[in-house]
């Protein structure tokens, strides 16, 4: 047994609670490289919960429902049929096709499938299954097969692959990936940590908020970012030091628009960043982007807010500091407190509350603090 230089045990024992799998992070991909459809060509039932979801964000997502006749004399020609009909309803200007554990194990060829239909679009051909153990393999080979496709060129394949690599050893390292087993928990009270995060602001102490977010995740978790920002200026808190990755030069073009959005709302009502840590595809290394900037200008600070993916944030660089977490999800509560997040708060169902939208959503621990703040700033008025 090993240790990294976060001082993580790596192990290499097997994940036993469930975890996304290669076929959902492929769906994900192709809906990052815009695609307009998605073919799944496994059962009607295969991944139908983030199928639902993707169609929040605009895409269609449609399946060649292989039944058992499929299962043992093969459903090539369903799948050429379905690409057809794919067309004809909904006049793609991109097309994905991904595969499942069912075309899998009967040895289905998808490309003689697309190459049948002949579709007048670009398709990227995902042949896929959910027996992987890193679920960032389902990305990396959609990625692959979008070079194939022409719809990115090799070098943004390669930096995409690099940080897919990244974000695996984050979360063998210290994420939900671990450990064997983690216990979901809803983590601490956020009534109890915003009365927890105002005291500190109240008594003028010296924060840093990373948002270091994945994604589109980074329409709420900004959001406690907005909260402290503002309740700290009608404080008069001015020690406060902001970090995001919301690059909008960098990332597929999906995910530099949410940047862009994020940023002009955050224009829009007079909060800014101070440092960009870099894209929202980058949150494996844009935390430790912060952490070497915390090390080189605020070691002085008191306390740290990290949002999103927190624990890609180092741990020397928040020493001394009390620290506050927001993750979304209920095994990642573990990990954190383990590593020494003293506050750990868990935005349920952020997800498909961030799927399909443009502006900022707000978050459970930022209405929270507002409210809380709220509370304070009248019952002062009363004693007055």
């Amino acid at each position: 047994m090993s240790s990294n230089a976060r001082g993580v045990d790596k192990t290499t024992e097997q994940v036993i609670h469930p975890r996304p799998s290669s076929i959902v992070a492929a769906l994900y991909t192709l809906r990052d490289l815009e695609t307009d459809v998605v073919i799944i060509h496994g059962p009607s039932g295969c991944c139908f919960k983030h199928s639902r979801l993707l169609e929040e964000d605009g895409i269609r997502v449609i399946t060649t429902a292989m039944d058992e006749t499929n299962f043992v004399f093969g459903g090539d020609k369903i799948l050429a049929k379905v690409i057809t009909r794919a067309v004809e309803l909904f006049d793609p200007k991109l097309m994905g096709v991904i595969g499942s554990c069912a075309s899998m194990i009967i040895g289905e060829d998808i490309h003689q499938a697309v190459r049948d239909a002949t579709p007048p679009c670009p398709v990227i051909e995902v042949d896929i299954h959910a027996g992987y153990r890193d679920n960032t393999y389902g990305a990396i080979v959609t990625l692959a097969a979008a070079v194939q496709a022409r719809v990115i060129d090799q070098a943004e394949y390669l930096r995409q692959k690099e940080l897919l690599v990244e974000a695996t050893n984050l979360e063998k390292m210290a994420g939900v990936a671990s450990k064997e087993y983690i216990s979901p928990s809803r983590g601490d009270i956020k009534y109890v940590t915003a009365r927890k995060l105002l005291e500190l602001l109240e008594h003028k102490k010296k924060g840093l908020i990373v948002l270091n977010a994945k994604k589109e995740t980074a329409y709420q978790f900004v959001d406690v970012l907005v909260a402290l920002s503002t309740v700290a200026r009608e404080i008069g808190n001015d020690y406060l030091k902001t970090f995001a990755n919301l690059d909008v030069n960098v990332g597929l073009p999906r995910l530099r628009k949410h940047a862009e959005n994020i940023l002009n709302d955050l224009a829009a009502i007079g909060v800014s960043i101070d440092y960009i840590t870099g894209g929202l595809d980058e949150y494996p290394v844009t935390g430790v982007n912060a952490g070497r900037l915390i090390e080189k200008h605020y070691s002085d600070y008191d306390f740290a807010v990290l949002l999103g993916v927190p624990h890609a944030v180092p741990m020397k660089s928040l020493e001394g500091k009390t620290i506050f977490s927001v993750t979304n999800g209920p095994r990642q509560v573990e990990p954190l407190k383990q590593l020494g997040h003293e506050h750990v708060t868990v935005e349920i169902d952020l997800h498909p509350k961030t799927l399909g939208v443009s502006h900022i959503v707000p978050s459970e621990l930022g209405e929270t603090l507002r409210a809380v703040f709220l509370e304070e700033s009248e019952r002062t008025a009363k004693t007055e």
